[in-house]
């Protein structure tokens, strides 16, 4: 499938992008992590899309997922209120300020601070850290 944005065009293989993101959903729902640190992978590696387009589809497609998932572990008793209203306004802030930070950095440093970021998380949920 062609996919236009802001007159780039871009081919996108639609079947991967599906199956990639209802995977990538199902574990992080399950595990409990943001989708990002697969979804980004998927759509810069299988699906060949840019960075700067990466980003904020990712995040869109993430917020969809966590809001089912948040429903569904309220639903179970999984969810701390308390918890929550305190990192809330830090993720509000948090997503204001990382799109500027990130629009006067290099695309390669980005990838380079999500690489580096995808090396500490793995090693923290294998227990390596």
């Amino acid at each position: 499938m062609k996919v236009d944005f802001w007159g780039q065009e871009f081919q996108v293989n639609m079947w991967v992008g599906c199956i990639g993101g209802f995977l990538i959903a199902i574990m992080s729902s399950m595990f409990g992590f943001g989708g990002g640190p697969f979804m980004v992978p998927l759509m810069t590696l299988a699906l060949r899309l840019p960075m700067y387009i990466v980003v904020g589809s990712s995040l869109l497609a993430i917020f969809f997922n966590t809001a089912m998932g948040t429903a569904r572990h309220m639903q179970f008793g999984n969810f701390d209120l308390i918890l929550f209203l305190a990192m809330f306004p830090a993720a509000i802030i948090g997503g204001y300020v990382g799109p500027m930070i990130a629009k006067k950095l290099s695309p390669q440093v980005v990838k380079r601070v999500a690489c580096a970021g995808l090396v500490i998380l793995g090693t923290k949920l294998l227990g390596l850290y």
